[in-house]
């Protein structure tokens, strides 16, 4: 509970952090800058998952469906993307080949993309998230049959990370400051 009585933090920061730098980290790696190592594995599954699993759950406490399913959603995508890479280099049989990726992909892209008509009425920031992200997990099953596109999506992802990067900090940074800071876009609902 808040010092100002019966509020609740907003969670949204937390989750948007968590994604933001572990999307900008894989991607670094997507882009070919290192490989991917234990400092990516260990962001999977302790910031982009857990802490957006964590962040879910509050927003479930606060009666925020879509914050409630993005969150946890795509906190799971990160418990279950580490679990894939991890499980697949210990049982190499058990290994997604690329079609197998290139669907796994594509199904978190079309959820996305539909996560993405959810926040058309919610701030411009937002929508840049999503819909980059959308971007991103159809770029990246492309990428399953034309690897070149590997560094294509990579940027790209480095640029939907540092979008949700961006609105974890304005909404603190407003919230703390008690005006706008770093503007979100704000769509006025009549």
């Amino acid at each position: 509970m808040s010092s100002k009585g019966s509020l609740l933090a907003n969670p949204a920061p937390l989750g948007l952090m968590g994604f933001g730098m572990t999307t900008i980290i894989l991607n670094l790696a997507n882009m070919g800058l290192f490989g991917i190592n234990s400092m990516i594995l260990a962001m999977g599954i302790f910031y982009g998952g857990l802490a957006q699993i964590v962040a879910g759950m509050m927003e479930f406490r606060k009666g925020n469906t879509f914050g409630t399913l993005a969150f946890t959603s795509y906190g799971f995508f990160w418990l279950t993307l580490v679990f894939i890479i991890m499980f697949g280099n210990e049982r190499p049989l058990f290994a997604p080949d690329k079609t197998a990726w290139a669907a796994y992909l594509f199904l978190w892209g079309l959820f996305t993309a539909m996560m993405f008509f959810g926040t058309l009425k919610a701030n411009r920031a937002l929508q840049t998230v999503f819909l980059s992200l959308a971007i991103l997990f159809f770029l990246l099953a492309a990428a399953q049959a034309m690897p070149q596109l590997g560094v294509v999506a990579g940027i790209e992802g480095v640029i939907c990370g540092f979008s949700a990067f961006y609105l974890s900090i304005a909404e603190v940074l407003n919230e703390t400051y008690h005006r706008t800071v770093l503007p979100i876009g704000t769509i006025k609902v009549s």
